[in-house]
């Protein structure tokens, strides 16, 4: 089959069973997709939804994105996941803002590549879906289309694997109707040529798939070597005051859950135990902790293990009591009131644990 038979074959499909009215498909511009593709990398769109119609509501455009706080925007993405996505969001804003007049440069694809947090597939996204110039895309659902149609074996995070798959993806991509390739390839990755089970049967280019006559669907594309993800225990603390208020820290910029707030955490018992005797020397520490619980990060598990802590009295901290501190550095901390929580970036199982502590 002719590359041009397979885009006219998939586009005649999108006209009749794509996804045309997804929150980021209406009234679409360069910051609108930007939006969605970075909240769409490695996150399923039925997740993303409602994220992306709180966020375009808080922040319906590049300038009020990059004029907000960065704690801001990490409240508002937290439970999405890998946070540097949203770090990166905010500094692009700035950039975009800054250094191009509120435009995205989308009439040149490696000056959007220069911009924070956007790579080869997301800037040729931005560009055929806001503007309908071609560009060839790469993202998960088509790497496996790809993989499957020309039958490419070999792990795509591979160098040569990778290359190949991008040499594919030129070929298959028309010169016209770039906005509708677009979305139909990523919708047949999405809905019909799935990692499990693929509905073989109704997709559109079955009929040149290789992998489909070679019966290797389920095998491609091949997937990444696996390792035992390492097991970590910490434990966190919950210190308390008389006023409701618990004891946050933010954590470094860089690393798990960065700029976000979070529990003062510690290897082991004795670690916490004379941290808490050197910085507060009046809180008594509860004799059991809190129910333990797991949290998986992408390379391994976490066992959260939470403490609870009391002091006598209310405590003054140099930053903020509430709301945004001055001193947004690895070591600002603020007291978080449960009854009147401000509106801080939290990595989603601490909200979850703060909740549960909620009158």
């Amino acid at each position: 089959m002719t590359s041009t038979s397979f885009a006219e074959q998939l586009l005649n499909w999108y006209q009749q069973q794509g996804r045309k009215n997804l929150p980021w498909q209406q009234n679409t511009s360069a910051y609108r997709v930007w939006v969605s593709e970075i909240m769409l990398q490695q996150t399923q769109v039925s997740t993303v939804i409602n994220y992306y119609q709180r966020f375009m509501q808080r922040f319906p455009d590049v300038e009020s994105l990059a004029a907000a706080p960065q704690d801001e925007v990490l409240h508002l993405w937290a439970g999405l996941g890998y946070y540097t996505r949203a770090r990166n969001l905010h500094a692009c804003a700035q950039e975009v803002v800054t250094r191009h007049s509120g435009h995205f440069p989308v009439d040149c694809q490696k000056t959007l590549q220069s911009l924070p947090g956007i790579g080869p597939s997301t800037a040729a996204a931005i560009i055929a879906l806001s503007s309908n110039q071609r560009a060839v895309i790469l993202d998960g659902n088509v790497k496996r289309v790809v993989a499957r149609y020309f039958a490419i074996s070999g792990w795509p995070g591979k160098t040569a694997i990778n290359r190949q798959l991008w040499e594919k993806a030129d070929r298959l991509t028309p010169e016209h109707q770039a906005a509708d390739y677009t979305q139909a390839i990523m919708d047949l990755g999405a809905t019909l040529c799935t990692p499990r089970n693929p509905a073989c049967h109704r997709c559109p280019v079955a009929d040149g798939c290789q992998a489909l006559s070679l019966q290797l669907t389920d095998q491609l594309p091949t997937p990444k070597p696996k390792k035992a993800k390492p097991e970590k225990q910490r434990l966190f603390l919950i210190l308390l005051d008389p006023q409701n208020q618990i004891l946050l820290k933010q954590r470094p910029q860089q690393g798990i859950w960065g700029g976000l707030w979070s529990l003062p955490e510690f290897n082991s018992y004795p670690d916490m135990e004379n941290w808490l005797e050197q910085q507060y020397p009046g809180a008594q520490l509860d004799t059991k902790p809190l129910p333990s619980f797991q949290h998986t990060f992408s390379h391994y598990h976490l066992q959260i293990k939470p403490w609870k802590a009391h002091l006598p009295q209310a405590q003054q901290l140099q930053e903020a009591r509430a709301g945004y501190p001055a001193d947004m550095t690895s070591t600002a901390s603020l007291w978080y009131n449960l009854s009147q929580p401000a509106n801080l970036g939290l990595p989603a199982p601490i909200n979850r644990l703060l909740q549960g502590l909620q009158p």
